[in-house]
């Protein structure tokens, strides 16, 4: 047999036309190709292609079909053969797959139990009285049942042990829920816990419709605001596009795509009737995802919010599509809307009129940049065009790459030459949190203070956050999971918290200057001395382990010392509850192998 994702991606990829055409005389009408039927052996034009659909239909003899089909009956040859034919013609290698020597799947069991806990975390939203706030935080937001239930959403309860319970009288095992990601592990050897607490959750299918992931909305208080399931062998976040499973037909039938930012843009828009809409999962897009929607459309309109970080990502994505040679749009909504509530508010039908009036990402940028005076002033000019020239470079189709000189030239008053001589010459790199950026412009005095401000940190004991802080900037893969078990709370230096929330606010692929762009220049000063520590001597693994541990012993110490206070005042039933809770916090501390930040004191808790 061939893979299902195999038969996907040579569809995909196969230009119909130019396989009908080697054995029909097709003539472009429309967007479409006519051409004799091969099939009843017709003289007029009744036998159309549709590149849009990628199907091929006779208005005579009803023949119709896709190009696996066509070269079937056209040929004679059995449905494999034809998919090796097509995957042939369009570069992509086709093998069969003995079933009875290879055996399932081998992410079948991932996909089951993804998709038995949906159905569980349906249940608990609709039928238990722990879903009793998200079914209210639905309401709030005008999402229905009905609307709900296309999507599968679902909530995950903050207590420990239930999905873990429920699971396991169904078979599912622990190692098979923590491959999923639905378990993880605690830092301590404690018993797993779920990945997911208190959260809405969002099923993720693949294009081919199966349960690869969750992602999952906070309600309340609580970081990050929107969590996702980690890397498995079924899900790639990079690779994702939440809503084509449901989109992919439509897209291509109307030949483009609204891409959104999140989960509740996508069920918002497809609910009102926008189906071609498909949200990155709160990220620019990456290459892959820019490839996937180029196999099914040439035309992208990016909806994203209109805050600094949303032009960011629009940005960013229009530049991976552009290397993909995609025509990109940029469509904007009145300030203070994003596509859910512009949508709720006004219907569809507004929204396609804002498409209709969306300009290209080229002339967006140039637009936000002559709003900002950019082109007024000569020192400004230079670094307008510094913005411009990532977007040039990126631009696959020449047609629109000479456009976007001439308009560059025009608006900036740089003669085209000049610039194109730029354009081609080796790009400025971004700034990378994998090695020391340049270092940022910060006065004196501010250098200065920059050894009383560290001896001040090490008198406070806070040498775990600084680490922690460290090994999110030189590991960037690595906050999801940090971000997973420490709240931003937990971290006593304002500087280290503003850093760990700035970092859990941006997207991951941002610049350490985007980042810290909303940072005051105290704090800029302190990421520039982590980045230029670098990682020398650092696992990160045990650096991570280590400081957890650490701040661990700190709040226990600290709880240590409440106690003490509390102890002496307390007196019966109350006051052996207490000593029997400092009992135990001496216990957890010795096994954390960490140092005291104050001493702990025993006298009393005999």
């Amino acid at each position: 047999m061939i893979p299902d994702e195999v038969v996907e991606q040579v569809r995909d990829s196969a230009d119909i036309v130019q396989i009908v055409g080697e054995y029909v005389n097709l003539k472009r009408q429309g967007t479409d190709f006519r051409g004799p039927c091969p099939f009843h052996q017709g003289t007029h034009r009744n036998f159309s292609v549709s590149p849009k659909k990628r199907m091929y239909y006779c208005f005579v003899c009803h023949e119709g079909g896709d190009v696996f089909h066509f070269l079937q009956k056209r040929l004679g040859v059995e449905w494999p053969a034809a998919v090796k034919m097509v995957g042939e013609k369009s570069g992509i290698e086709v093998r069969e797959v003995d079933t009875r020597r290879e055996g399932p799947d081998p992410r079948e069991p991932l996909w089951e139990v993804n998709a038995t806990a949906a159905g569980y975390f349906q249940k608990i939203l609709w039928d238990d009285p722990l879903g009793a706030q998200a079914r209210d935080y639905l309401t709030q937001r005008d999402i229905s049942r009905e609307v709900a239930d296309q999507f599968n959403i679902g909530f995950a309860p903050r207590e420990i042990g239930l999905l873990r319970n429920y699971m396991g009288t169904l078979g599912f095992d622990e190692t098979r829920m923590a491959a999923a990601g639905l378990l993880i592990q605690g830092e301590d050897g404690s018993e797993p816990r779920p990945r997911f607490r208190g959260r809405l959750m969002f099923p993720i299918l693949d294009s081919m419709g199966r349960n690869i992931g969750f992602g999952g909305r906070i309600l309340g208080q609580g970081e990050p605001k929107y969590l996702n399931s980690p890397e498995s062998p079924v899900f790639s976040k990079g690779k994702t596009l939440y809503g084509l499973n449901w989109a992919k037909n439509d897209i291509r039938r109307e030949d483009q795509v609204l891409v959104v930012e999140g989960y509740f843009d996508v069920v918002r828009l497809m609910a009102a009737g926008a189906t071609t809409v498909v949200a990155a999962m709160g990220t620019a897009l990456t290459d892959a995802q820019a490839a996937a929607l180029r196999k099914l459309t040439k035309n992208v309109f990016l909806l994203y919010d209109s805050d600094k970080a949303g032009l960011q990502a629009t940005f960013r994505s229009g530049d991976e599509l552009l290397r993909q040679g995609v025509s990109v749009r940029v469509v904007t909504l009145p300030e203070g809307d994003d596509p859910d509530t512009f949508v709720k508010a006004h219907g569809a039908a507004a929204l396609t009129a804002r498409l209709r009036d969306a300009i290209d990402v080229f002339e967006r940028k140039i637009q936000l940049l002559e709003r900002a005076g950019m082109f007024g002033e000569l020192h400004k000019k230079r670094r307008a065009l510094d913005r411009l020239l990532p977007t040039l470079r990126a631009t696959a189709d020449e047609i629109m790459r000479d456009l976007y000189l001439s308009r560059a030239s025009e608006v900036s008053g740089v003669a085209r030459e000049v610039l194109e001589r730029e354009m081609r010459g080796k790009a400025t790199p971004a700034i990378s949190v994998s090695s020391p950026p340049p270092a940022p412009r910060i006065s004196p005095a501010l250098r200065a203070r920059r050894g009383e401000r560290r001896v001040q940190r090490s008198e406070r004991g806070d040498s775990a956050e600084r680490e922690i802080i460290r090994a999110i900037l030189l590991n960037r893969s690595r906050l999801e999971q940090i971000a997973e078990k420490l709240g931003a709370q937990s971290l006593r230096d304002p500087q280290y918290r503003a850093i760990y929330r700035a970092l859990i606010a941006a997207d991951p692929d941002s610049t350490i200057e985007e980042v810290t762009a909303n940072l005051d220049e105290d704090t800029i000063a302190t990421v520039e001395d982590l980045l230029a520590e670098g990682a020398i001597q650092m696992d990160p693994e045990r650096t991570i382990s280590d400081s957890f541990a650490t701040l661990r012993a700190r709040d226990l110490d600290r709880r240590a010392e409440e106690l003490d206070r509390i102890i002496p005042l307390a007196d019966g039933a109350e006051k052996d509850k207490l000593i029997a809770e400092k009992k135990e916090i001496g216990k957890e501390l010795e096994t954390t192998g960490k140092r005291y930040f104050k001493k702990f004191r025993r006298t009393g808790a005999r």
